[in-house]
C-alpha cells in the first residue's frame, strides 16, 4: 500500500479502486482473487504445513493505524523501488503496477509469487532485494 499525501489507509482502498481491481481479476481467474479462503487468497503457493504455522502467528491490526493520514506533504526524495507479486490474489498485480506508476513514478519489479512471497519464494525475494543494494552501491 503506497500512501498519497494526507491519505488515511482506510481511504486507500477506495482511492485506488481496489474493489474494482479485485472484481476484474476474479473474472479472469474464476474467483480465486478475493477468495475468503486464506489458503486460496494468501498461501496458495506456500507449503501447507508452513502456511498453517504462519496462520497461528497472525494478529489483528490496530484500527487506529487505518485512521491516521499519511503525515508528510510528499514521499521522501529517495530512490524508490516496488515489488509486485504476479500471483497475488489479494492485491492484483495490475492494481499494484498502476499504483507504483501513479504514486511512485516507477515501473515495478515482479516476482511470480503469492501475497506471502517471503514464505513461498524467499530466495527469489532475497536475491531481488539484494540486487537493489548492489545497484545502489555501484
Amino acid at each position: 500500500m503506497v500512501p498519497a499525501p494526507g491519505e488515511r489507509p482506510a481511504d486507500w482502498w477506495a482511492n485506488t479502486r481496489y474493489r474494482q481491481a479485485v472484481e476484474e481479476q476474479a473474472r479472469h481467474d474464476r474467483g480465486l482473487t478475493g477468495s475468503s479462503d486464506p489458503f486460496v487468497c494468501f498461501y496458495h503457493d506456500v507449503p501447507r504445513a508452513l502456511a498453517e504455522e504462519a496462520m497461528t502467528k497472525t494478529r489483528s491490526e490496530s484500527d487506529a493505524a487505518y485512521n491516521y493520514p499519511w503525515p508528510l506533504a510528499s514521499l521522501p526524495p529517495v530512490p524508490m523501488r516496488f515489488v509486485v507479486c504476479t500471483e497475488d490474489r489479494f492485491f492484483p498485480a495490475a492494481l499494484l503496477r498502476r499504483v507504483a506508476a501513479e504514486r511512485l513514478g516507477v515501473v515495478a519489479d515482479e516476482i511470480a509469487a503469492s501475497h506471502c512471497v517471503a514464505l513461498s519464494q524467499p530466495q527469489l525475494l532475497g536475491n531481488l532485494l539484494d540486487s537493489y543494494t548492489r545497484t545502489a552501491v555501484s
